[in-house]
């Protein structure tokens, strides 16, 4: 049986010690390492080691009671959470690890809400039991309480002796009160322990149990109890027959530039010199596997093939993503974690900027949440980050695989513009030889919605292949408002209609008229600003309410009604990211580090201060290159242009 294991936790709760237990009681390795002496065998980065947290999720694989386990550790830091959630795809089952003394902090509640959305089966531990001022018993309350009142403490309620299964009475009865037949069963017959077992088995892969365990991962307590309940109580089903499916988990480059794909085999087998088809609805590509790689830590070894449970590493693979599906499986994983920060490299004089911009294209490649951006104009290089200390690590990154030295300018927020009102954008592209005209109704969408493109338009007037032809070129890429330059969003787009030549359409006609209509229809819409805003979650004691209120109000934020129990206080709400990303370190200050303090980037709101804002990045829509508004008509065999305002009259649909 092939497992995959994910570790989660909140960074410094002791996730990579664990890890390293685990690995140490399979025999897998001969001695543990430990984070302070930068020997564990799964942070071997040179970062992660001075650091001391986890970068990069790596894994380690050990072999365990007849099952064969892919054990894959990942960042605990704020900062790398795009790369956790890479690399949740692929689990079968999470340990959620949370310190005895902390217990329940800001991250690990984002940890808890992305594993729920990808219906990732979890177990707990509770650490660092040995540690002055450990409560378990309290940080299992916070679990029942904050995360699923379906957790139960199976510390001491379950004994494996002999391969023999005991439960104790209040776990019995805890789980016959969660499935009837089991209840109608205990009621008739009494306990049975293969079917207790079993049934605790398929609750916990349908999310209907969490077992929770305690111990100290550093002093080695509890590790082995841990370890025969994990697996005991995971299970997997992969079939090698049928054809190949697999999911990309991450992308990486070794020490020579090869391009390495991570993939997560789902089902069938591969061998080396397989092809293998992958791709969107529009294109598909087929390239052949030239190696196949099975990684323990950082060493690897080549294998023959791979089969359906196994996390394996190909070259041959030039355009596989994170979350794209291969072979048989087509579609793709979208993630929620996003960057609402963004920043420009910072060269030295003697640096080229496009070699640069490769190394930075291999990077963009392993997290493309970074999302490289190059403008050509300026000749700068702007990345999307998820706060400081990534930006540190990066600097570090380009010194040691590149030996580029670089730095940052502080870190900006991204905005995005959207309309508020209905509009008929217009565009003619008739230079001397071509012909397009389109006409594209815009509209303000849903909030955080993205762009949506309909069709109405009759194919008498276009074929249906023009149609597409329009929608892709509409989609192939980011679009600009007119107040900062900013990404456009939240925004439906209907083809109404358009016009083509038998003879002189031809290219990219209706790419110019598709990108003029929409840039015509922004002239005339109502234009507003759009800020990242955090959904907060906040804890802390009722005497500190008035003072966090007031600067959630003072910071443009908005809240619910708070929620008490007992002398402690729950907030929730919204708040721009510009006015809170450093409100952490006053928090603490407030609450005498008692607190917590939990903010994900929850989606796009209406700017609080969209005059400042557009004042200081001054931006001319006008002087933008990429973009115009104006269109282009053919008068006596020559050309000229009408600006937005003037060309709507001489439109040839009208």
């Amino acid at each position: 049986m092939k497992k995959t294991i994910g570790m989660f936790a909140h960074v410094d709760a002791g996730k990579t010690t664990l890890a390293e237990q685990l690995l140490y009681h399979t025999k897998t390795i001969r001695q543990r390492g430990r984070v302070d002496h930068q020997d564990t065998f799964l942070d071997t980065h040179t970062i992660e080691k001075q650091r001391g947290i986890t970068v990069f999720a790596d894994q380690a694989m050990f072999f365990y009671n007849e099952s064969d386990y892919y054990l894959i550790d990942t960042p605990g830091h704020v900062d790398f959470s795009p790369e956790m959630e890479r690399a949740i795809q692929v689990m079968d089952y999470a340990i959620v690890i949370i310190s005895a003394v902390e217990g329940i902090e800001g991250h690990t509640e984002t940890v808890w809400t992305l594993l729920q959305k990808h219906q990732v089966p979890t177990l707990f531990f509770i650490n660092k039991t040995d540690r002055v001022g450990a409560d378990p018993a309290r940080v299992f309350e916070e679990i029942q309480k904050n995360l699923s009142a379906d957790v139960f403490d199976m510390t001491e309620a379950v004994t494996v002796t002999d391969d023999k299964v005991q439960l104790n009475k209040e776990l019995t009865e805890f789980i016959a009160e969660r499935d009837e037949y089991l209840l109608d069963t205990y009621l008739e017959t009494g306990f049975e322990p293969e079917l207790w077992v079993e049934t605790m088995k398929n609750m916990v892969k349908e999310l209907r149990l969490f077992p929770c365990s305690n111990g100290s991962a550093l002093q080695d307590l509890g590790i082995s109890s841990f370890l025969e309940k994990l697996d005991m109580l995971t299970t997997s089903d992969y079939r090698s027959d049928g054809a190949f499916a697999g999911r990309v988990y991450k992308i990486r480059y070794d020490e020579k530039g090869t391009r390495i794909t991570f993939i997560k085999a789902l089902q069938g087998r591969l061998k080396v010199r397989d092809e293998i088809r992958y791709g969107d609805n529009e294109i598909f590509l087929s390239e052949k596997v030239t190696q196949l790689r099975t990684y323990n830590g950082s060493k690897f070894k080549t294998v023959d093939q791979v089969m359906a449970g196994d996390i394996f590493a190909v070259t041959g693979l030039s355009a596989a993503s994170a979350g794209d599906g291969l072979g048989i499986l087509e579609d793709t994983t979208e993630f929620e974690m996003t960057s609402a920060l963004k920043s420009k490299v910072i060269f030295e004089p003697s640096q080229n900027a496009k070699e640069a911009l490769r190394y930075f294209k291999m990077l963009d490649a392993e997290d493309p949440a970074l999302n490289v951006i190059w403008e050509e104009r300026t000749q700068d290089i702007h990345i999307h980050i998820m706060g400081m200390i990534q930006l540190e690590v990066l600097k570090d990154v380009m010194k040691e695989r590149f030996q580029v030295n670089v730095a940052f300018e502080e870190p900006e927020i991204l905005y995005k513009e959207t309309i508020s009102s209905e509009v008929i954008g217009y565009g003619h592209f008739e230079p001397l030889g071509h012909y397009a005209e389109v006409h594209l109704k815009l509209e303000p969408a849903v909030r955080n919605s993205g762009i949506t493109f309909e069709s109405l338009c009759h194919t008498d007037q276009l074929p249906i292949g023009t149609q597409n032809v329009i929608r892709n070129h509409l989609f192939e890429r980011d679009h600009h408002g007119l107040l900062t330059g900013s990404p456009l969003t939240d925004l439906k787009i209907t083809l109404l209609t358009g016009q083509a030549h038998n003879k002189h359409t031809s290219g990219g006609d209706f790419r110019e008229a598709s990108f003029r209509a929409l840039r015509q229809g922004l002239e005339k819409a109502n234009n507003i600003m759009l800020e990242p805003f955090y959904d907060f979650k906040i804890k802390m004691d009722f005497e500190y309410m008035g003072k966090v209120l007031t600067d959630i109000q003072n910071a443009h934020g908005s809240f619910n009604t708070p929620i008490m129990e007992g002398n402690s206080t729950l907030i929730t709400g919204k708040v721009p990211v510009a006015t809170f990303m450093n409100y952490s370190q006053e928090f603490a200050s407030i609450t005498q580090g008692k607190g917590t303090l939990n903010l994900v980037v929850g989606g796009y709101y209406p700017c609080h201060n969209p005059s400042q804002v557009m004042e200081r990045i001054n931006y001319n829509k006008d002087a933008d290159p990429e973009y115009t508004s104006s269109s282009i008509f053919c008068s006596k065999g020559q050309g000229y242009s009408l600006s937005w305002d003037e060309a709507e009259k001489e439109m040839h649909c009208l």
